[in-house]
Formats: structure tokens, C-alpha cells, sequence
């Protein structure tokens, strides 16, 4: 068993971190004040090949896996863009991952080019107001014309928690082709990847708490039409598409939550160690040492986790139960790593130029999404410990 990373994993960090050392603290401060999204780091990625990570060598990725991907994600939010500049890529490392196993080659040449190079940006819909994490319960209408034999899909609906769709040219889509009273077990649900038509879909932002750069929306659609030829697989089975992509997305958010938690562990050791009171430094004290040191250890053992299920997920092995665990983990770790580089700054922590306020606004995020840690739990309790479901 050898924990050390590969020396292709390790150029990987370091090409990451090259590319991250421009935008620094005060770019990313700035984005967190001012909004707009960071378009120049996103290009510098696509620039240097790193938007198809995970993506087929034949349509222009890296071919790397998971593995590589969640070393990339660390990364960038350890550097010091936290969720901001990972939220800004996140969509294309694991997003189209149900396209690149269930698109026909067509699809895959005609979809994958453009975002790997950063022509498109796409955006996830698939969260609805009224349906939350009950998936199959979602309302978004998609009706083939003709009866069922014509060459479009009309869709009307709502979603909600939409990243990047002020600035995306393309949507992931999860819609119902099935009404729910009709559908069995997971079918009756349909995946479109297709243009992101603002004629047809109103766009409203979200004003949120954090991550001000990565825009967060509510859609509502009515009356977008959508050519065949843009379904992904077979008419009915879009869950079963869309499942594809969860553990990844658990996965990829563990490390960068963890990333995050390193960022403001690293400043709060820093500030720790220059600031003096009493005539000594305040990192001479066990009160401030011992919080800190508990941080790294608890964000040492979450990273354990998020290697065994990408090396697990790497492997075509079942990584449902260590996906989750690594994300519940990676974002628990990161929280409290957050939360004590405050109270190790005291007073300057609550100021913005000291930065560790921005990284524990955006230690939310990988708290409450992509499942919340409650559901975590309950997935736990039935799938690995065998007891009864409790939803």
C-alpha cells in the first residue's frame, strides 16, 4: 500500500498550483466583493488543458481519473481560491461524465471539444424547488412532438441552485418524460445536454451568503424546445444516467473542502506564529496550538478518505458508501478548520483583508450540497450497517 503520489499526480499539483499563483489572495478577495465571474482563471485552465482532466484523450481530455481530477480540485482551493475558482470548473471535471458514458460518439465529438477547451460552459439543472434531493419526484415537463414521434421535446418547469447559468451557453437537464403517477421505480425521468436558450428560460440569481464570483439560480422555463438528437441514452432512464455522475461529484467537493480547510489552516498557523501578545506569540500558547493541530489531523484523515473512494471509483469498484463518507468527512474537516482560523485571529477574523471570514462563508457549500450530511448518515445507517430506511 503506497500513499505517496504518483510522479505524474505530483506534476499535476505543481502545474496546478503555477497556474493558481496569479490569482492570489486579493484577486480572489476582490471576485468575493465585486461578483463577476473569474473568466481569466477559468481560460487559464482551458489554456493549459486541465477543463478535460478527466475526459477522453480522443475528444481532447487528459484521459486521467478521478483520482488525478480530485488532486486538481485540492489544489486549486488550497491555493487560496477556495470554492470560488473550484466552483468555477467544478462543472467540468464531473458534469458531462453521464455524456462521456452514455452519449453516442456523435454526441461526444460534437459536446466534449468545446468545454474542454473552454468555448462552452454548462451549467447542472437538475434540483427543483419542490422536489429537493427527491429526485424522481422532480416536475420539469419535457413532451416529444407529434405524439411521441417528432423531432423535439418541449419542456416547461422550474430548477433551482443552478451554478454558472448566468454565463453558461449550455445545460445538463433532467426532466420528466414519464408523469410521476405513471413511472416505475426509477424510470419516467430524461437527460438533455442542449443550448441554454435565454429566450425560453428566465434566469434569476440567487444573492447568497459567499462565492459572490459563481453565480447561484433559480430557472424557469417555458417553452424550450429541444432537438432529439440532444437526449442523452434511451428516453425514460435519465436517473439511472444522471446516478453516473454522484459519486464523483462527492468526491471532487471532499477535496475541495478539505483544500479550503488547508488554506485557512495554513493563514491561521501563519498569524499565529507573527502575532504577539503578552510579549510572546500567540501560537506559543497550547489554547492555540492544540485547536489547530486537532484541524490538520482531522483534515489529514478526511483526505484518506476522498484517495480510497477516487482509487475505488478508479478501479470500477462500488465507492457509494467511501464517496459519501469522504464528503460528509471532507466538509466537517474544512468547517471546523474555517471556524478555528477565525477564532485564532480573534477580532482580525471578522475583518475581509485577513481572508479566513470568506473561506468560512464558503465552508458552507460543501456542507449543504450536494446532499446535506443528514442523508449522508441515513445512506450510511442502511446501506453499510443494514438498517432499516428511514426515508
Amino acid at each position: 500500500m503506497n500513499f505517496a503520489p504518483t510522479p505524474e499526480q505530483q506534476q499535476i499539483q505543481d502545474a496546478i498550483e503555477r497556474i493558481c499563483a496569479p490569482f492570489d489572495a486579493d484577486y480572489w478577495l476582490a471576485k468575493d466583493r465585486e461578483g463577476g465571474f473569474p473568466h481569466d482563471f477559468h481560460q487559464a485552465l482551458a489554456e493549459s488543458g486541465w477543463l478535460g482532466i478527466a475526459m477522453p484523450e480522443e475528444y481532447g481530455g487528459a484521459g486521467l481519473g478521478i483520482s488525478e481530477a480530485a488532486l486538481m480540485m485540492h489544489t486549486i482551493s488550497a491555493s487560496g481560491a477556495g470554492l470560488s475558482g473550484a466552483s468555477a470548473v467544478h462543472m467540468n471535471i464531473f458534469g458531462l461524465h453521464p455524456v462521456v458514458v452514455f452519449g453516442s460518439d456523435e454526441q461526444k465529438k460534437r459536446w466534449l471539444p468545446p468545454l474542454i477547451q473552454g468555448r462552452d460552459k454548462a451549467c447542472f439543472g437538475v434540483t427543483e424547488p419542490n422536489a429537493g434531493l427527491n429526485t424522481l419526484k422532480l416536475q420539469t415537463r419535457a413532451v416529444r412532438s407529434d405524439g411521441g414521434r417528432g423531432d423535439h421535446y418541449v419542456v416547461h418547469g422550474q430548477k433551482v441552485f443552478i451554478s454558472t447559468a448566468q454565463v453558461a451557453n449550455k445545460i445538463l437537464l433532467l426532466t420528466r418524460t414519464t408523469p410521476v403517477e405513471q413511472a416505475r421505480g426509477t424510470e419516467g425521468l430524461t437527460l438533455f445536454y442542449t443550448d441554454l436558450d435565454r429566450s425560453k428560460i428566465d434566469v434569476h440569481e440567487i444573492d447568497k451568503l459567499g462565492r459572490k464570483c459563481v453565480d447561484t439560480n433559480q430557472l424557469f422555463i417555458d417553452g424550450l424546445r429541444i432537438p432529439v438528437e440532444d437526449r442523452v441514452g434511451e428516453e425514460g432512464q435519465g436517473f439511472s444516467y444522471i446516478l453516473h455522475g454522484m459519486n464523483p461529484e462527492r468526491i471532487l467537493i471532499a477535496a475541495e473542502a478539505i483544500g479550503l480547510g488547508r488554506a485557512a489552516l495554513a493563514r491561521a498557523a501563519g498569524y499565529a506564529a507573527e502575532r504577539e501578545v503578552f510579549g510572546r506569540p500567540i501560537g506559543k500558547n497550547q489554547g492555540i496550538q492544540h485547536p489547530l493541530a486537532e484541524a490538520w489531523m482531522e483534515l489529514e484523515a478526511a483526505h484518506l478518505m476522498v484517495h480510497k473512494a477516487a482509487w475505488l471509483y478508479d478501479q470500477g469498484a462500488s465507492c457509494a458508501a467511501e464517496a459519501n463518507a469522504a464528503k460528509y468527512l471532507g466538509a466537517e474537516a474544512g468547517w471546523r478548520a474555517c471556524e478555528r482560523a477565525i477564532f485564532t485571529h480573534g477580532g482580525m477574523g471578522y475583518a475581509r483583508e485577513y481572508h479566513v471570514e470568506r473561506y468560512m462563508r464558503e465552508a458552507w457549500i460543501p456542507r449543504l450540497a450536494p446532499v446535506s450530511p443528514q442523508l449522508i448518515l441515513c445512506f450510511i445507517a442502511e446501506k453499510v450497517l443494514g438498517l432499516p430506511k428511514s426515508y
